[in-house]
């Protein structure tokens, strides 16, 4: 190797220090969503999230609850267990607890000792999303939960979908925010030779990290050209990736035809709710919202859509898989390069960097 060779090596192993990683702690004081709010019902719901392993279900209120799964007598998973009325019974020696976790029975004796119970964990439905804090419950404070709030009108069209993926979500984050893979790695979906070579522009700041390109002319791959009628060379592709929280990333874009004169272009925007929430160091709960504001009440244009987008969100899935099986093989010599367009990506793993070693200082609640 080198003199310049080894110069670049160990400049870039130094970057990667700084950067967060498959390793790096999960950042607690965060809103993740836990699941859709349609999954979770009176049937008992078991989940990990940020290696926490849950239970979760409805009372008969209707109100999502979340606790530890596992029971304080023997560990075992409560989600094994019965719900009755709004309490879980454990299925291995039928203590009972309620909804704010709290053991209430221990068949086995007549009373009750107090001061038994399980961690519960805060969580605020908005949309079709329950959003879980996993820090301090002193500081789950609903004014940080991501706002989505073109999903909680009537003016957006949305499809939901999700991925137990094998990888990390960092590496999700980052894939998100370097959209150039779309010309390679969606070449038979939704990119377009183009998209790589686009002009772009990016913003870095206050916790936020976005990159904008625009591909003007282009051809709209069939999943946009299809229902928006854009089936020719002059199209505008205006594409926003954003990183807007540690559990939400935003991609965005608008679709009009680029020969007309502005007064007169129709149009179209999609956006589409990418949601990482750590699994464990290595899996990622990703869940995902794609919406439109045009068609919206033709339904053939959302299963056409949502079919189309599968098989590429897919093909992330599988690129990240492979990926995280690189990541997860300890290796001293290896080292990354960054290149222009990873201004972002690279901005905002420093960013979870630093969140991530103040969550050292700052440790989960013991359940």
């Amino acid at each position: 190797m080198s003199m310049p060779q080894v110069s670049l090596r160990m400049a870039s192993q130094k970057a990667m220090r700084q950067m967060a990683d498959r390793n790096s702690p999960f950042i607690l004081d965060e809103w993740y969503v836990v699941a859709f709010a349609n999954e979770v019902g009176r049937a008992l719901l078991k989940r990990t999230v940020l290696g926490l392993k849950l239970v979760m279900f409805r009372t008969q209120d209707g109100a999502p609850i979340a606790m530890e799964d596992r029971c304080a007598h023997r560990s075992y998973p409560l989600s094994a267990g019965t719900l009755s009325g709004d309490t879980i019974v454990c299925g291995y020696h039928g203590l009972r607890y309620d909804r704010a976790g709290n053991c209430i029975e221990v068949p086995s004796q007549q009373h009750c000792p107090k001061g038994i119970g399980v961690r519960t964990i805060p969580l605020i439905e908005r949309g079709p999303f329950v959003w879980g804090w996993f820090g301090e419950s002193s500081k789950a404070d609903p004014l940080r939960i991501p706002t989505t709030s073109w999903l909680e009108n009537g003016a957006w069209v949305s499809s939901q979908d999700y991925f137990d993926l094998p990888g990390n979500y960092v590496s999700l984050h980052e894939n998100l925010l370097d959209l150039t893979h779309l010309s390679f790695v969606h070449a038979q979906s939704f990119g377009t030779p183009d998209y790589a070579r686009a002009p772009y522009e990016v913003e870095s700041k206050g916790g936020c990290f976005r990159i904008t390109r625009s591909v003007v002319p282009t051809r709209l791959p069939p999943v946009w050209a299809q229902p928006t009628g854009l089936h020719h060379d002059h199209a505008a592709r205006i594409t926003t990736s954003e990183f807007r929280a540690p559990g939400l990333h935003v991609v965005s874009a608008r679709f009009y035809d680029a020969n007309l004169p502005v007064s007169s272009q129709p149009v179209y925007e999609i956006r589409t709710c990418h949601v990482p929430t750590p699994q464990t160091q290595g899996s990622t709960h990703y869940f995902i919202v794609h919406s439109r504001d045009f068609a919206l009440q033709d339904s053939s244009v959302t299963e056409f859509m949502r079919e189309q987008l599968m098989i590429a969100f897919r093909e992330d899935v599988e690129v990240l898989s492979r990926l995280e099986d690189v990541l997860a093989r300890p290796d001293p010599e290896r080292y990354e390069i960054s290149i222009a367009s990873d201004g972002p990506a690279v901005a905002m793993r420093r960013y979870l960097f630093v969140r991530a070693q103040a969550s050292i200082a700052s440790p989960s609640p013991v359940g």
